[in-house]
């Protein structure tokens, strides 16, 4: 029999019954509590990605610039370009402007803008832009699918893997 304290006003302590349900088992067939949920360990988010780029960037000199590195794009280096008066004119400059936002680094020069993308190989403007969609769809563009013929689970890569394949 368990107690109950005493209300203000209410009188003196008194037994109560014990409450409804399942008598709690004793000895060995009493079942564990379950064990608590493992504690996730937050991921740092990654922000920059480095790339090669498949011809290179040559600049004035002559130099090669392949090795760079992207960052995940903003909402803000997705807006501001479309108020950009060569982008209203023509639709297709928008990746150029938008690749020069989110382009950190590239080879050995000291900034990277849309004027270094435009002149950049048709074939690394490609790549990049494919980079950049798979960049920034949570890193990848894979997708869970079935075998038909032995219901084996796999991934696709939906993005493309070669120059310009999207």
């Amino acid at each position: 029999m368990r107690r109950t304290a005493a209300r203000a006003g209410a009188g003196p302590v008194v037994d109560a019954p014990p409450a409804p349900g399942p008598e709690p088992m004793a000895g060995p067939e009493q079942t564990p509590a379950p064990a608590p949920a493992p504690v996730s360990v937050p991921q740092q988010l990654r922000t920059e990605f480095p790339f090669e780029l498949p011809r290179g960037y040559v600049d004035a000199s002559g130099t090669v610039h392949r090795d760079g590195v992207m960052r995940l794009a903003t909402a803000r280096d997705e807006l501001i370009p479309l108020r950009d008066v060569r982008v209203q004119e023509n639709p297709a400059y928008l990746s150029v402007v938008l690749l020069g936002r989110v382009i950190t680094s590239l080879g050995t020069l000291p900034s990277v803008h849309d004027g270094v993308v435009e002149n950049m190989f048709a074939s690394d403007l490609a790549f990049l832009q494919d980079f950049y969609r798979q960049v920034n769809a949570e890193g990848h563009t894979r997708a869970a699918v079935e075998c038909p013929h032995c219901s084996e689970p796999f991934e696709v890569e939906l993005g493309g893997s070669r120059l310009g394949e999207s």
